[in-house]
């Protein structure tokens, strides 16, 4: 018991501290967290998942997968795909099956292996997978269009390869007993039909009962959870490899209802995702087992250098000829396909079954699974970024600011900001407001901000900062409040300061963001100086004028508002937080007006 605590503890541990470590550095969390496993695994010793684990082990992974899949589902809005000009559509439809075809000529000209495994193995790597998908679109600034492709067909494909794999290892064993491959196929299509509807009809279960009070706030995320495992057994009892299926579908069908409660557990689901691929993929990893991979052949290399450059280009290419989608963004996605714990997971568990069949290449597909991931993961983990910068298919720069609230304050601090070089969006409900913003050539976003058409027609992954500044304090928080878990807690602002905790009226500093000033300065207070003329002030630091010097420069009253660091990043001066200035940054203040020179002194 105490053994296993604490390799569950070693797991969390290396997988959350490689995701941090992603987070600073930029490299591929998928890269890091396989090789912190490899390290502790395999190579150390620390942790032995088989041992520790046994047969838990194979439905704790199954499960995990499956609650991924399912939060994999709750983000594919249908609005979305219609975006991507039927990409998706062509990849599932036409792609599975190209895929499959080059990839069992690929596993039987290249790897070596008989036929009926050879296509088998095939149908497994037509899966990618959101375990390593979307960690990998997290961290690099892929453009909208490509994103919403590879997230997709990640997430659809994963139980389209999982039943490729069971077709073909159905007929291989019914084969033997007179079956024949049309038995199999309407069997198995029966199979997915039902758990499909399995899928479906928990979604409109949940989707009735949720927003009809049948089941109180504290209860929706556990009900949900427990709902999704159900889902997921239930269907995998009719027909194994199936409960991938149903779960993909409960969630696409939950993320197209619309259901308010869905927002509300949003942070609970995605903060679940993040801790299961961190613990997946570590188990994954710490199972390797070296005396597997002591049996990799040279003809394997040739087997990994034909699926990333030619299974995987043709069958991209040849899906989406004829597409609206331009050519930079089809050579992208003909890279991208980095496979997971999916593909190895059910690649060991056919790897058993046909060794009882009497295949002899099934204890292959083991070491060849993890040499895929392991090149893939590598490959596409390392090259994303360059090769989006090469093909030009990169998103917004993530160094803006989005202004909420057309003011004359905002309207000023906009165009001291276009003046440093720094990307700014205005949004306003009202077009009147912001016509002065269009008039001087600021970018701005005409509608309200917490409508569910921003997420359509606004792109927050461009903006590393938000201030909301309307002329009501409370509208203010609310703002901050919605989009701190998407923008970050530490990188909302607002006017005014909750810091006095005595007065009942103020709002609570929970609901807040943080304050534009170190002052606490208000709506009101802004007004009032804007009344008496107030402007901004730029000031450059340099070695000769450090810190020190532009404090002791700025006028009586006079509010330093931002830090712009020399790589772009903009800091706010609040109560809470005093950024320390560096030669090269430049400082934003915000001042009263210069007063007027005595006629003796004036020129």
């Amino acid at each position: 018991m105490q053994e296993q605590a604490l390799v569950i503890a070693l797991i969390g541990l290396l997988g959350i501290g490689a995701q941090w470590i992603a987070w600073r550095t930029g490299w591929p969390a998928i890269a890091l967290m396989l090789g912190a496993g490899v390290i502790a695994g395999p190579v150390l010793g620390l942790i032995d998942p088989e041992h520790v684990f046994g047969e838990l082990l194979e439905p704790m992974v199954s499960i995990a997968v499956a609650l991924i899949l399912f939060e994999g589902g709750l983000s594919l809005n249908f609005r979305e795909l219609r975006k991507t000009d039927g990409a998706v559509t062509r990849l599932v439809l036409l792609g599975a099956p190209i895929g499959w075809a080059l990839g069992a000529v690929a596993c039987y000209y290249a790897a070596g292996l008989v036929w009926p495994v050879a296509i088998l193995f095939a149908g497994i790597l037509v899966v990618t997978g959101p375990t390593v998908v979307l960690p990998l679109l997290r961290q690099s600034n892929v453009a909208a269009r490509p994103r919403a492709i590879l997230k997709w067909e990640a997430i659809v494909n994963d139980p389209v390869g999982a039943l490729l794999g069971v077709v073909t290892y159905e007929y291989l064993r019914r084969s033997a007993e007179g079956g024949s491959l049309a038995s199999v196929i309407v069997a198995l299509v029966a199979a997915a039909i039902v758990a499909g509807l399995i899928g479906f009809a928990a979604a409109r279960a949940v989707g009735w009962t949720f927003p009809r009070g049948h089941v109180p706030e504290y209860l929706k995320a556990p009900i949900l959870l427990v709902a999704v495992i159900g889902v997921f057994v239930l269907s995998n009892m009719i027909q194994q490899e199936t409960g991938l299926l149903a779960v993909t579908v409960m969630g696409v069908a939950l993320a197209n209802m619309r259901l308010d409660s869905l927002r509300d557990i949003q942070p609970f689901k995605e903060n679940v995702t993040v801790l299961l691929i961190s613990g997946v993929f570590v188990l994954l990893s710490a199972s390797l087992d070296l005396e597997v991979l002591r049996q990799f052949e040279w003809r394997f290399l040739a087997f990994l250098f034909v699926l990333l450059f030619l299974v995987r280009p043709a069958t991209v290419l040849l899906s989406l000829a004829f597409t609206p989608v331009p050519w930079n963004e089809r050579l992208l996605i003909a890279w991208i396909a980095p496979r997971g714990i999916v593909a190895v997971a059910i690649s060991g568990l056919f790897a058993l079954r046909l060794d009882r069949l009497g295949f002899s290449d099934g204890s292959i597909l083991v070491t060849l699974s993890f040499a895929v991931v392991i090149a893939t993961i590598v490959a596409h983990g390392f090259s994303i970024k360059p090769v989006a910068r090469l093909l030009k298919v990169t998103g917004a720069s993530d160094s803006g600011l989005l202004i909420v609230g057309a003011t004359p304050f905002t309207l000023e601090l906009a165009g001291q900001l276009r003046q440093l070089s720094v990307p700014v969006t205005i949004a306003d409900n009202s077009w009147q407001r912001l016509s002065a913003a269009r008039h001087a050539g600021i970018p701005t976003y005409h509608g309200e901000i917490l409508s569910e058409a921003t997420e359509e027609r606004l792109d927050l992954a461009q903006f590393q900062v938000l201030a909301a500044a309307t002329d009501n304090e409370a509208y203010n928080a609310l703002v901050c409040s919605e989009f701190a878990p998407e923008v970050g807690r530490d990188n909302v602002y607002q006017l005014g300061d909750a810091s006095d905790d005595d007065d009942p009226r103020a709002l609570p500093e929970s609901l807040r963001g943080r304050a534009l000033f170190a002052s606490g300065l208000g709506v009101e207070g802004i007004m009032q100086r804007e009344e008496q003329g107030w402007t901004f002030r730029k000031t450059r630091i340099s070695d000769q004028f450090d810190f020190d010097a532009a404090r002791a420069s700025l006028p009586e009253g006079g509010d330093m508002l931002l830090l712009l660091r020399k790589s772009g990043a903009i800091r706010f001066f609040t109560h809470a937080s005093r950024p320390t200035p560096q030669p090269g940054d430049t400082i934003l203040s915000y001042v009263p007006p210069m007063p007027p020179k005595p006629k003796g002194e004036e020129e």
